[in-house]
């Protein structure tokens, strides 16, 4: 047996060494058959010399000597490489001072407020959807990260590398006790009230790394265990709290808990996030997306090397000692299901080691960042419950310049990236599975569009949006008497019940306002074309959707979503599937326009209530907790309420439709208890203002002794403020490099489409590049006007310096 196996093993080598000697050699095909007829004639025609054997006895021992010895060199320097590359550092431990005097500098004035005003938002969202147990509500009322910057390579910086894969690791330290992050919260039982929770200490410690990715277009972050947190709470008595000034059971480590679970799931090793680095910046943010996932097939699954079940793994057997995992893995039943959020969207069981999906979704984005998620899982026909084998995740984030960025983490840690420059632009990806010996997933990715703030979007057609996104939007907020009309056009793929029968309908909440559609028997994909009409709500509230199954004896839930209204533009119609959550397949059909209501004219009343003074004194210790009620007609809002103190400052920015209605301000005591009390009124005038202009005034509150109010107020027209003007134009120049940059994506796609010789494509192609070149004409021709207009202005403002009298220009130059 041992021979055996020996002469199969030098039988492999000499094919080897005869494949590579072809290849040094490609004339060896032909030297062969003339050496053979050259020794054939000395053999049996007439005798020469022994010269012939000889000689290719050595040119053959020499050229297996070289063979040899290119494998061992080879060898010698793959291993040398790996040694360089895995094991040294790029450089030695180097000291950053510098960078955090630097930081000093920057922090307080651009970085603080920067940091702020990001992280304040992020929190608002964890604190919506986790709350301690001893919370019924809570909600952020200030956020300042202070004066103190954190310590960035305390001990110094270095470089290594893992293959090509660059990273810098530093420590990280930050420790304050500046902060001021003010929370209001409404206790639940039995400690009712409410209490403020002010955070005004945060010490976090832990070392950093940071991998530049895309030749530098973009780092990733994270820690590389989790960080060392403290957070130093004070609390503060509000209305009829039960325990005034006194520290609350469980919420420094509720929070301490809720802070550090975020980073290990967000920003913990292998957990990455990702800063982008774009060359253009079009100043535009992103609220959601469209994305298509195709789970494409799956490569060198086997059940030893997958986590898989236990009770599975308990079951293997041995027979005639070989194992039956290898055996049943050309066997193996899997699919995968894709997770986005609460979406998630299962594809069709597939048997073997190399399964092959290719199954399409269209998942939905409520963000400018999100994760998708795929699992591995085993279906077995005589088990109901499906066995998990493994997982992987893919991220993506929106990219300042109208591009993507994706990543995932790669074997041994490593680092997959791509980035698609425009949508609709296709990115495969191959993705390990995480904590697997074995298993790889192909995907295919393709962003179908983003949707803005302005009501704009970024799609494969590179349609230039409705010409009010072009000028910027008016940024209408709640209550401003517009309408949103919705309608329910279709649905496909709905889920039945057991029996096989759909009686769907659907159920639409916006704000506190439900509608219903009618009940549609009989049907999976059902037409409905039902319109409802909603008053419009800012502050980034969803369209919430509930899709049911009718019942005889209680109707079944078939799948959820929510919808993002921000950003809908007047004239323009937003066509888009929605694909239902907590299901596994499902898809609603709508069309969402909104409408300005009859005779507002697109005009609306900017209200600023910055602050009031000398107010009288409502509670028995000598202050008040005022607030304002504001009645615009039929509408109504509020402030929000300041704790003891007779002189409040709310800067609090409330708008309304410019119908001419009267706009009434009702001074308010507040208590959680009893009713409240009045501490003045007034009526504000603003019918008689110019528009665009603003108006600020101190106001007497009426019905009391003593108090004025201190209010700015605009009568805002967007149609002047669209005028070509210096003063209220947003910058061409801008639009211009947008354009451009439209441009020259889809001149990567005309040289996609020539290479892939698609005529259809490519006359679609050059037309979208006319009407893009129209558009960059339309833009040329502004920048021209507003250059003319300064120009103008200028000599206009050379001829009045010049036609003034000397004593005044004398007096000007000194100022």
């Amino acid at each position: 047996m041992v021979g055996r196996r020996r002469r199969v093993f030098n039988v492999s080598e000499a094919i080897e060494f005869l494949n590579q000697l072809l290849v040094d050699n490609p004339l060896l095909p032909f030297l062969i058959p003339v050496v053979l007829v050259v020794w054939a004639v000395e053999r049996w025609i007439f005798s020469l010399s022994n010269w012939v054997p000889l000689v290719v006895a050595v040119w053959a021992t020499i050229q297996y000597g070289s063979y040899k010895r290119r494998i061992l060199v080879e060898d010698l320097n793959k291993k040398w490489k790996q040694v360089i590359v895995n094991k040294s550092l790029i450089t030695p431990i180097e000291h950053c001072e510098w960078l955090n005097k630097l930081l000093m500098e920057i922090w307080p004035n651009y970085l603080n407020p920067k940091l702020s005003l990001r992280f304040s938002s992020i929190v608002e969202k964890r604190l919506k959807h986790r709350k301690s147990g001893l919370i019924e509500k809570i909600e952020l009322q200030e956020f300042s990260l202070g004066s103190s910057p954190p310590v960035l390579g305390l001990h110094g910086t270095q470089w290594s590398a893992t293959g090509d894969q660059k990273i810098m690791r530093l420590g990280f330290d930050w420790d304050t006790t500046d902060l001021s992050i003010m929370l209001l919260a409404k206790l639940a039982k039995p400690l009712l009230g409410t209490a403020r929770i002010v955070i005004n200490s945060l010490h976090i410690k832990g070392d950093l790394l940071l991998m530049p990715i895309l030749d530098g277009r973009a780092f990733l972050y994270s820690f590389i265990s989790p960080p060392e947190v403290r957070i130093g709470v004070a609390f503060g008595s509000g209305g009829s709290q039960s325990l005034p000034a006194t520290e609350l059971p469980g919420v420094s480590s509720w929070l301490v808990k809720l802070f550090t679970d975020t980073l290990v799931r967000t920003m913990v090793e292998p957990r990455r996030r990702c800063y982008s680095l774009p060359a253009v910046d079009l100043r535009k943010k992103a609220v959601g997306g469209v994305i298509y996932v195709t789970v494409i097939s799956a490569s060198k699954l086997s059940r030893s090397g997958l986590k898989g079940s236990p009770l599975r793994r308990q079951q293997s057997c041995s027979i005639d000692g070989i194992s039956e995992e290898h055996l049943d893995d050309k066997y193996l039943q899997t699919f995968v299901e894709v997770e986005l959020g609460e979406l998630t969207r299962r594809t069709d069981v597939r048997v073997g080691s190399s399964p092959r999906w290719d199954s399409l979704f269209n998942m939905i984005l409520h963000e400018d960042t999100g994760t998708l998620r795929f699992q591995l899982y085993e279906s077995t026909p005589s088990n109901v419950k499906y066995d998990y084998l493994a997982s992987c995740e893919i991220k993506m984030k929106y990219v300042a310049d109208d591009s993507t960025t994706f990543w995932a983490i790669g074997s041994e840690s490593s680092v997959i990236a791509k980035h698609a420059e425009f949508c609709g632009k296709e990115v495969e990806m191959v993705v390990p599975f995480e904590g697997a010996n074995s298993g790889e997933l192909m995907v295919r990715l393709v962003v179908k569009e983003w949707q803005f703030t302005d009501g704009s979007h970024s799609s494969n057609n590179f349609r230039v949006s409705p010409q009010q996104s072009l000028y910027g939007s008016s940024n209408f907020p709640s209550g401003t008497g517009r309408k949103i009309n919705i309608t329910v056009v279709e649905g496909k793929d709905l889920i039945a019940n057991k029996s096989g029968r759909c009686d769907p309908y659907v159920k639409l909440q916006y704000g506190k306002v439900p509608q219903r559609t009618r009940t549609f028997p009989h049907a999976s994909s059902p037409t409905w074309n039902q319109k409802f009409e909603f008053d419009e709500i800012g502050g980034g509230e969803y369209l919430k959707i509930k899709c049911f199954n009718e019942e005889t004896f209680g109707d079944d839930n078939i799948g959820n979503a929510r919808v993002s209204l921000e950003g809908l533009v007047e004239g323009s119609i937003r066509d888009v599937w929605v694909p239902l959550e907590k299901v596994n397949t499902g898809e609603l059909r709508l069309l969402l326009e909104v409408v300005a209501n009859a005779g507002s004219g697109n005009g609306w009343v900017e209200l600023v209530l910055v602050e009031a003074r000398d107010l009288i004194a409502a509670d028995l210790r000598g202050t008040s907790d005022p607030y304002v009620r504001v009645q615009y007609g039929s509408l109504k809002k509020r402030t929000k309420v300041m704790f003891k103190t007779l002189n409040p400052q709310w800067n609090q920015t409330l708008e309304f439709p410019d119908d001419g209605s009267p706009l009434e301000l009702h001074v308010k005591d507040h208590n959680a208890l009893l009713p409240t009390s009045s501490i003045g009124d007034c009526v504000v005038e603003y019918q008689r203002l110019p528009p665009n202009q603003m108006a600020d005034k101190w106001i007497p509150l009426q019905g009391v002794k003593r108090g004025e109010i201190h209010v700015q107020i605009t009568r805002k027209i967007p149609e002047i403020q669209r005028r070509p003007s210096l003063e209220s134009e947003p910058s061409s120049l801008i639009k211009a490099h947008q354009v451009s940059s439209q441009m020259k994506q889809m001149m990567n796609k005309l040289e996609t489409q020539i290479e892939d010789g698609n005529l259809e494509g490519l006359s679609a192609v050059v037309s979208e590049l006319e009407s893009l070149q129209d558009t960059q004409e339309e833009y040329m021709v502004q920048l021209e006007t507003e250059q003319m207009l300064l120009l103008n202005k200028i000599t206009e403002l050379g001829q009045e310096f010049f036609n003034s009298p000397p004593s005044l220009r004398r007096r000007s130059s000194h100022d």
